[in-house]
């Protein structure tokens, strides 16, 4: 039986449709390789005003610092690589790994290189360096532009590969941590790979991948058309799938190769559950359930809160408390239409947003949320009542992880096709009321992937002393 997100691919189908300066490096290198990356992929130069940089100017909830102990830099060295060109997943996901890294006994030290623009006023734990890379942003699949707009895509982008090569020269990983991307956003990496195996070959190269990128066969011809494929034969050590094999086979879905199977191992998901700060939120009143609404980074998640929003004034008032959380990357003038909205209700709290979103999971009774995988993960840790209204454009992720979780009983989907609307107004009461969904399969996800993450890279360190981590 196939592994259930491709079982869904079919049905999918028939739907609607921070400031970094370049970092100096071997010229060996920034020439040669920077110059050849530039046209990689289909590179083409940036249509000024086809984008708005966009965030919040309001002060998040709780910054904190969790409480990691200050390591000095060990002989376990790992740097992570986050290239961040939309929401804030990639960064919460290497953010709990390497916070874990960071608790192990011995301890790993850690270097993150980061394109998030919200990386400033995120909290680290104590002890990890921080390297901003020029920011980007997503314009459309495979597409990107420089935040700035005084800059060009293609003068951000070799700063960014110049200032990564610089990371990996002056480090010196044991572990190289690529998140996601394995040549890196438009192929940034490929001259950092190759300086890694040409002049620093005791590094490792590490691949992480969530459980599901895009529709497999998406993915086979995105990868077939970059160069991935070969790349991943030739330039990684291992590959670690931020999932289960039994939910989603990514050798099998995406075609790869007896050598590169050989590389992967099934972690299970990455999911952050530490309390690490209190949310700076007020207890709901009158004992109301209460329904927390998220949507990541909030970048394009104004129709899931404005529907929200719409739904409540079909329920009655004092049926729930909502704390909705449009995310630092919403337009502004998304964000302040929302806000007005929200003012008019004392039922409703809107948080900007928050950097301690397990906070206010735990004091929540019903999440609504889009099909993101940090958020997904965090709901599944805590055992949350939630309803998932996942995108399904440009990209069928977020649409085959909620189908998956909704089909093992696990939460509910709302479909691109219903009306959003009308199924918040069914769905809302009855789930704060104790309605389920039928067939809750719990122990169907393992959770258990910032621990073995680290088990692999041990392992790598001392061969032989390993764990079986394949699931």
């Amino acid at each position: 039986m196939k592994p259930l997100i491709q079982r869904g691919t079919e049905r999918y189908r028939r739907l609607p449709g921070a400031q970094a300066a370049p970092m100096p490096i071997s010229q060996r290198y920034a020439g040669r390789e920077i110059r050849q990356n530039l046209s990689f992929s289909g590179d083409s130069p940036s249509s000024p005003g086809t984008f708005v940089a966009t965030g919040q100017p309001i002060p998040p909830i709780a910054l904190h610092q969790w409480p990691t102990a200050k390591q000095e830099r060990s002989a376990r060295r790992v740097l992570l690589y986050s290239h961040d060109t939309f929401g804030l997943g990639h960064l919460r996901r290497n953010l709990a790994i390497v916070e874990h890294l960071m608790q192990r006994k011995p301890p790993f030290s850690g270097m993150l290189l980061t394109g998030s623009p919200m990386a400033g006023s995120w909290p680290m734990p104590i002890g990890l360096e921080v390297r901003a890379i020029p920011p980007v942003i997503k314009v459309g699949a495979e597409e990107y532009a420089a935040r700035d707009l005084s800059s060009s895509f293609e003068v951000v982008k070799a700063q960014r590969e110049a200032a990564i090569l610089d990371a990996i020269a002056s480090y010196r990983p044991d572990f190289f941590l690529v998140d996601h991307a394995p040549a890196g956003m438009k192929g940034e990496l490929l001259s950092a790979l190759r300086f890694i195996r040409e002049e620093m070959p005791a590094t490792r190269t590490v691949l992480g991948l969530r459980d599901v990128i895009d529709s497999p066969e998406t993915v086979r011809q995105v990868w077939q058309a970059q160069g991935i494929y070969e790349l991943l034969e030739r330039e990684y050590d291992q590959i670690l799938v931020y999932g289960s094999r039994h939910l989603f086979d990514v050798v099998s879905a995406y075609k790869l190769s007896p050598k590169v199977a050989a590389k992967v191992r099934y972690c299970g998901y990455v999911a952050r559950t530490g309390l690490h700060g209190v949310p700076d939120v007020l207890v709901a009143p009158s004992g109301l359930p209460v329904v927390l609404v998220t949507v990541g980074g909030g970048g394009d998640g104004y129709a899931l809160v404005d529907a929200y929003l719409e739904a409540l004034r079909r329920i009655p008032q004092n049926t729930v408390h909502s704390i909705v959380v449009p995310g630092p990357l919403m337009p502004p003038d998304q964000y302040q239409t929302l806000a007005r909205i929200a003012a008019q209700r004392p039922d409703i709290q809107i948080i900007p947003y928050t950097t301690e979103l397990v906070g206010l999971l735990h004091i929540a009774d019903l999440v609504v949320a889009m099909g993101g995988y940090n958020t997904t993960a965090e709901i599944l840790a805590a055992r949350k009542s939630a309803i998932l209204v996942p995108r399904s454009t440009p990209r069928m992720e977020q649409w085959l992880r909620a189908t998956t979780l909704s089909q093992l009983g696990l939460v509910w989907m709302i479909q691109p096709e219903e009306d959003l609307v009308d199924r918040l107004v069914e769905l809302v009461p009855a789930a704060v009321a104790g309605d389920r969904p039928s067939g809750k399969q719990w122990d169907t996800v393992d959770l258990g992937g910032v621990h073995r993450v680290a088990e692999v890279l041990e392992e790598m360190l001392h061969p032989g002393a390993g764990t079986e981590v394949s699931l």
